[in-house]
Protein backbone atom coordinates (compact mmCIF):
# COMPACT_ATOMS: atom_id res chain seq x y z
CA UNK A 1 0.00 0.00 0.00
CA UNK A 2 1.16 3.99 -0.75
CA UNK A 3 2.10 6.17 1.78
CA UNK A 4 1.07 9.41 2.08
CA UNK A 5 3.25 12.06 3.75
CA UNK A 6 1.27 15.12 5.00
CA UNK A 7 2.95 18.35 4.17
CA UNK A 8 2.94 20.70 7.45
CA UNK A 9 0.23 22.95 6.08
CA UNK A 10 -2.54 20.12 5.82
CA UNK A 11 -1.53 19.09 9.59
CA UNK A 12 -2.01 22.55 10.52
CA UNK A 13 -5.65 22.53 8.53
CA UNK A 14 -6.74 19.67 10.43
CA UNK A 15 -5.38 20.50 13.73
CA UNK A 16 -7.30 23.99 13.25
CA UNK A 17 -10.39 21.89 12.03
CA UNK A 18 -9.96 19.94 15.16
CA UNK A 19 -9.66 22.93 17.10
CA UNK A 20 -13.12 24.66 15.58
CA UNK A 21 -15.19 21.57 15.58
CA UNK A 22 -14.36 21.55 19.36
CA UNK A 23 -15.05 25.63 20.18
CA UNK A 24 -18.47 25.00 17.90
CA UNK A 25 -19.04 21.99 19.93
CA UNK A 26 -18.11 24.03 23.63
CA UNK A 27 -20.32 26.74 22.51
CA UNK A 28 -23.42 24.16 21.83
CA UNK A 29 -23.57 23.50 25.18
CA UNK A 30 -23.14 26.50 26.75
CA UNK A 31 -25.93 27.69 24.95
CA UNK A 32 -28.23 24.35 26.29
CA UNK A 33 -27.19 25.01 29.93
CA UNK A 34 -28.42 28.40 29.59
CA UNK A 35 -31.76 27.24 28.20
CA UNK A 36 -32.39 24.81 30.88
CA UNK A 37 -31.47 27.32 33.25
CA UNK A 38 -33.95 29.47 31.92
CA UNK A 39 -36.47 27.03 31.30
CA UNK A 40 -35.85 25.54 35.10
CA UNK A 41 -36.38 29.41 36.78
CA UNK A 42 -39.57 29.97 34.43
CA UNK A 43 -40.93 26.26 35.64
CA UNK A 44 -40.34 27.06 39.02
CA UNK A 45 -41.72 30.48 38.67
CA UNK A 46 -44.96 28.93 37.77
CA UNK A 47 -45.22 25.99 39.95
CA UNK A 48 -44.56 28.65 42.96
CA UNK A 49 -47.46 30.54 41.13
CA UNK A 50 -50.14 27.89 40.99
CA UNK A 51 -49.40 26.52 37.83
CA UNK A 52 -49.83 29.98 36.21
CA UNK A 53 -47.35 32.69 34.13
CA UNK A 54 -45.80 34.76 36.53
CA UNK A 55 -47.24 38.19 36.09
CA UNK A 56 -45.00 40.87 33.41
CA UNK A 57 -43.49 43.53 35.28
CA UNK A 58 -44.80 46.92 34.22
CA UNK A 59 -42.16 48.70 32.73
CA UNK A 60 -42.09 51.93 35.09
CA UNK A 61 -39.51 52.96 37.51
CA UNK A 62 -42.07 54.07 39.92
CA UNK A 63 -45.62 53.66 40.37
CA UNK A 64 -45.37 57.48 43.07
CA UNK A 65 -46.11 60.33 40.86
CA UNK A 66 -43.80 63.66 41.27
CA UNK A 67 -44.70 65.85 44.15
CA UNK A 68 -46.26 68.55 42.17
CA UNK A 69 -49.16 66.09 41.03
CA UNK A 70 -52.44 66.05 43.57
CA UNK A 71 -53.11 62.65 43.86
CA UNK A 72 -56.80 62.53 44.24
CA UNK A 73 -58.03 58.49 43.08
CA UNK A 74 -61.46 58.15 42.08
CA UNK A 75 -62.99 55.13 43.51
CA UNK A 76 -63.41 51.67 41.93
CA UNK A 77 -66.56 51.21 39.49
CA UNK A 78 -67.27 51.46 36.22
CA UNK A 79 -64.49 53.86 35.05
CA UNK A 80 -61.77 52.82 37.14
CA UNK A 81 -61.82 48.62 36.80
CA UNK A 82 -58.72 48.16 38.81
CA UNK A 83 -57.80 46.12 35.98
CA UNK A 84 -53.46 46.15 35.84
CA UNK A 85 -52.02 47.51 33.05
CA UNK A 86 -49.82 45.10 30.74
CA UNK A 87 -47.22 47.43 29.91
CA UNK A 88 -46.94 50.70 29.03
CA UNK A 89 -45.85 51.41 25.11
CA UNK A 90 -47.46 55.16 24.95
CA UNK A 91 -48.50 58.15 26.45
CA UNK A 92 -51.91 59.34 25.00
CA UNK A 93 -53.03 63.67 25.20
CA UNK A 94 -56.57 64.20 25.56
CA UNK A 95 -58.73 67.74 25.62
CA UNK A 96 -61.89 67.86 27.72
CA UNK A 97 -64.03 68.83 25.02
CA UNK A 98 -65.79 70.80 27.75
CA UNK A 99 -64.63 74.48 27.20
CA UNK A 100 -63.95 76.04 30.86
CA UNK A 101 -63.89 73.16 33.11
CA UNK A 102 -61.49 72.47 35.66
CA UNK A 103 -59.52 70.02 36.63
CA UNK A 104 -61.42 69.06 40.14
CA UNK A 105 -64.37 69.17 37.44
CA UNK A 106 -63.20 66.38 35.62
CA UNK A 107 -61.65 64.73 38.18
CA UNK A 108 -64.95 64.57 40.68
CA UNK A 109 -67.38 63.90 36.76
CA UNK A 110 -64.84 60.89 36.47
CA UNK A 111 -65.88 59.53 40.26
CA UNK A 112 -69.58 59.11 39.75
CA UNK A 113 -71.60 55.87 40.25
CA UNK A 114 -72.34 55.98 36.53
CA UNK A 115 -69.51 57.36 34.68
CA UNK A 116 -67.83 54.86 32.61
CA UNK A 117 -64.72 56.99 31.14
CA UNK A 118 -61.44 58.48 33.15
CA UNK A 119 -57.93 59.35 32.22
CA UNK A 120 -54.85 58.77 34.90
CA UNK A 121 -54.55 62.15 34.99
CA UNK A 122 -56.55 65.49 34.19
CA UNK A 123 -54.29 68.38 33.45
CA UNK A 124 -55.80 71.94 34.87
CA UNK A 125 -56.44 75.57 33.18
CA UNK A 126 -54.03 77.04 35.93
CA UNK A 127 -51.65 74.01 35.34
CA UNK A 128 -52.95 72.26 38.29
CA UNK A 129 -52.38 68.43 37.94
CA UNK A 130 -54.69 65.92 39.57
CA UNK A 131 -53.94 62.09 39.39
CA UNK A 132 -57.14 60.05 39.05
CA UNK A 133 -55.79 56.45 38.34
CA UNK A 134 -53.12 54.41 39.72
CA UNK A 135 -50.03 54.21 37.09
CA UNK A 136 -50.08 50.52 37.08
CA UNK A 137 -53.80 50.42 36.41
CA UNK A 138 -55.76 50.91 33.06
CA UNK A 139 -57.69 54.16 32.44
CA UNK A 140 -61.42 54.17 30.40
CA UNK A 141 -59.70 56.98 28.06
CA UNK A 142 -57.97 55.21 24.47
CA UNK A 143 -60.30 52.78 23.66
CA UNK A 144 -58.50 49.66 22.47
CA UNK A 145 -55.29 51.12 23.76
CA UNK A 146 -56.13 51.07 27.41
CA UNK A 147 -54.14 48.28 29.26
CA UNK A 148 -50.94 49.63 27.27
CA UNK A 149 -50.98 53.84 27.61
CA UNK A 150 -50.75 55.80 30.29
CA UNK A 151 -53.62 58.57 29.68
CA UNK A 152 -53.75 62.46 29.97
CA UNK A 153 -56.39 64.57 29.54
CA UNK A 154 -56.38 68.29 29.48
CA UNK A 155 -58.61 71.20 30.21
CA UNK A 156 -58.96 74.61 27.90
CA UNK A 157 -60.66 77.83 27.99
CA UNK A 158 -62.88 77.66 24.59
CA UNK A 159 -63.97 75.92 22.08
CA UNK A 160 -60.92 75.69 19.74
CA UNK A 161 -59.44 73.17 22.20
CA UNK A 162 -55.78 75.09 22.68
CA UNK A 163 -54.33 74.95 26.11
CA UNK A 164 -53.09 78.03 28.11
CA UNK A 165 -49.56 79.02 28.66
CA UNK A 166 -49.48 77.39 32.41
CA UNK A 167 -51.59 73.92 31.15
CA UNK A 168 -49.10 74.18 28.13
CA UNK A 169 -45.77 73.85 30.30
CA UNK A 170 -48.09 71.70 32.69
CA UNK A 171 -48.42 68.90 30.18
CA UNK A 172 -45.03 69.10 28.55
CA UNK A 173 -43.73 68.96 32.21
CA UNK A 174 -45.58 65.51 33.38
CA UNK A 175 -45.34 64.09 30.05
CA UNK A 176 -41.90 64.05 30.11
CA UNK A 177 -41.56 62.53 33.22
CA UNK A 178 -44.11 59.56 32.15
CA UNK A 179 -41.74 59.37 29.23
CA UNK A 180 -38.65 58.69 31.46
CA UNK A 181 -40.57 56.64 34.14
CA UNK A 182 -41.48 54.62 31.45
CA UNK A 183 -38.12 54.08 29.65
CA UNK A 184 -39.98 56.01 26.21
CA UNK A 185 -39.32 58.57 23.84
CA UNK A 186 -41.25 61.55 23.10
CA UNK A 187 -41.87 59.56 19.54
CA UNK A 188 -44.08 57.61 21.53
CA UNK A 189 -46.79 60.24 22.90
CA UNK A 190 -49.68 60.10 20.92
CA UNK A 191 -52.69 61.56 20.01
CA UNK A 192 -56.24 59.86 20.76
CA UNK A 193 -56.54 60.88 17.04
CA UNK A 194 -53.58 58.74 16.19
CA UNK A 195 -55.73 55.49 17.78
CA UNK A 196 -58.90 56.13 16.83
CA UNK A 197 -59.27 59.01 14.17
CA UNK A 198 -61.41 61.18 16.80
CA UNK A 199 -60.34 65.02 16.36
CA UNK A 200 -59.00 64.82 19.97
CA UNK A 201 -57.10 66.54 21.37
CA UNK A 202 -58.93 68.89 19.00
CA UNK A 203 -56.14 72.14 18.67
CA UNK A 204 -53.29 69.49 18.11
CA UNK A 205 -55.25 67.60 15.60
CA UNK A 206 -55.99 70.99 13.62
CA UNK A 207 -52.77 72.09 14.14
CA UNK A 208 -50.18 69.54 12.96
CA UNK A 209 -47.02 72.23 13.45
CA UNK A 210 -48.21 73.11 17.15
CA UNK A 211 -48.26 69.19 18.07
CA UNK A 212 -44.87 68.68 16.11
CA UNK A 213 -43.88 71.20 18.36
CA UNK A 214 -44.96 70.09 21.16
CA UNK A 215 -43.39 66.50 21.12
CA UNK A 216 -40.28 69.00 20.30
CA UNK A 217 -41.03 70.69 23.79
CA UNK A 218 -40.98 66.83 25.52
CA UNK A 219 -37.60 65.83 23.92
CA UNK A 220 -35.77 68.92 25.36
CA UNK A 221 -37.52 68.68 28.78
CA UNK A 222 -36.79 64.59 28.76
CA UNK A 223 -32.98 65.72 28.14
CA UNK A 224 -32.97 67.10 32.15
CA UNK A 225 -33.75 63.75 33.41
Amino acid sequence: MQQFELSNLERLMIKRKIKRKKVIRAIIIIILIAVLSVCGALGYSIYKNGGKLPPKQLNAKSLTSPDYVDVQLINQGFARTGVKLVEINNIVIHYVGNSGSTAQNNRDYFNKLDTDVCSHFVIGLDGEIIQCVPLDEKSAASNNRNLDTISIEVCHPDDSGKFSEATYQSLVKLTAWLCDNSGLKANDVIRHYDITGKECPKYFVDNESAWESFLTDVKTELKTY
